[in-house]
C-alpha cells in the first residue's frame, strides 16, 4: 500500500463519513435544502480526518510514543517517511479542509469560519503541541464533539441553514461512534501508552471499564437510533442493523481480545459506523 494512504489511515475514515451523511439527511424534507454543500461538507470532514491522522503521526513520532506499537505502521516512527514531510502533510490536509470551509461559510454565515479553526485547532493539539490534551484522555471529548455534533449538525446547517432537534440527536449518535473507535484503539495500546506516559482514556479507565465504555458507546449509539425513529423519522430504525454487525466485535471485547487481536476488531468497528450510521441515514430520507 502507497505510504501515505497508509498514514492517512483508511480505517478511521467512516467517522467522516457517518455524520456528514447523518447531517445531509437531517435536512431532508427541509424547506430549499442546497445539495451541493453537502458534498463539500464531506470533503470538509474527510480532509480534517485525515489531517490529524498525519498530525498524529508526526507528533507521537517525533516524540518518540509510537516506537513500540502493535496496531498499524506509523510513517514516522517506521521512518517510512521524514516528520517534516508528515507534518506539511498534515497542514495541507488542514489548508484543503479550511478553503473548502471557507467556501461553505461565504454562502452561509461567516460563523462557520471559528468553528472550522477550533476543529483545525483541536486536531493539532490533540497530540501536538507541549501539553497535548489527547495524552490527558480527553480524545474521545474532541472526537464526540468534533466528529459526532459540529460535523452533523454543521452539515444540517450549510444544507438547510437552520439546526433541527433530529440533528443534535444524529450528532450525538454519529459521536458515541467515532469515540467507540478510538475507545478500541486506545484499548489496544494501554500497555504502550502506560510505558510512555500518555494517560489516554483507556489507560485511566484500565482495561476492564475501557470494554464496558466501549459497549456503552455502541448501546448508546443504537438507543439514539430508537429515538430518532420515534420522535420523527420511523424508517431510522434501519440503522439497527449495525446491532447485528456489532456482534463479533462486541464479543471480541468482552472475551478479553488483547494487542493484535484487537487490530480486526478497529476494522469491524468501522464497518458498524457506516453500517449503523449510513441505513440510519438512508431510513431519515425515506421518512422525510
Amino acid at each position: 500500500m502507497n505510504r501515505w494512504l497508509l498514514g492517512a489511515r483508511p480505517r478511521t475514515l467512516p467517522a467522516a463519513v457517518v455524520p456528514v451523511a447523518l447531517g445531509a439527511a437531517a435536512a431532508a424534507g427541509e424547506a430549499d435544502p442546497v445539495w451541493w454543500r453537502a458534498a463539500l461538507a464531506l470533503v470538509v470532514s474527510l480532509a480534517l480526518q485525515v489531517g490529524v491522522n498525519y498530525a498524529n503521526d508526526y507528533s507521537d513520532g517525533v516524540r518518540g510514543t509510537d516506537e513500540v506499537r502493535v496496531g498499524p505502521t506509523r510513517l514516522v516512527a517506521s521512518g517510512l517517511a521524514a516528520p517534516g514531510a508528515v507534518k506539511r502533510a498534515a497542514f495541507a490536509a488542514f489548508g484543503f479542509a479550511a478553503v473548502s470551509g471557507l467556501v461553505l461559510a461565504a454562502v452561509t454565515s461567516w460563523w462557520l469560519l471559528v468553528v472550522g479553526a477550533a476543529a483545525i485547532l483541536a486536531g493539532w493539539f490533540y497530540t501536538g503541541g507541549p501539553k497535548p490534551y489527547g495524552y490527558l484522555g480527553l480524545g474521545e471529548v474532541f472526537v464526540f464533539v468534533f466528529f459526532g455534533l459540529v460535523a452533523t449538525a454543521g452539515t444540517t446547517f450549510v444544507v438547510a441553514e437552520r439546526i433541527t432537534a433530529v440533528a443534535w440527536m444524529a450528532g450525538c449518535m454519529a459521536g458515541c461512534l467515532a469515540c467507540a473507535l478510538l475507545v478500541v484503539n486506545n484499548l489496544r495500546d494501554i500497555p504502550t501508552d502506560r510505558e510512555v506516559g500518555k494517560r489516554t482514556m483507556a489507560v485511566r479507565l484500565g482495561d476492564a471499564r475501557t470494554r464496558t465504555f466501549y459497549v456503552v458507546l455502541l448501546v448508546a449509539a443504537f438507543a439514539l437510533v430508537v429515538a430518532i425513529a420515534v420522535t420523527d423519522r420511523p424508517f431510522a430504525a434501519l440503522g439497527l442493523v449495525g446491532a447485528v454487525v456489532s456482534v463479533p466485535a462486541v464479543q471480541a471485547i468482552r472475551t478479553g481480545a488483547v494487542g493484535p487481536a484487537l487490530i480486526p476488531v478497529l476494522g469491524a468497528t468501522g464497518k458498524v459506523q457506516l453500517v449503523t450510521g449510513l441505513l440510519a441515514a438512508l431510513g431519515m430520507v425515506l421518512s422525510s
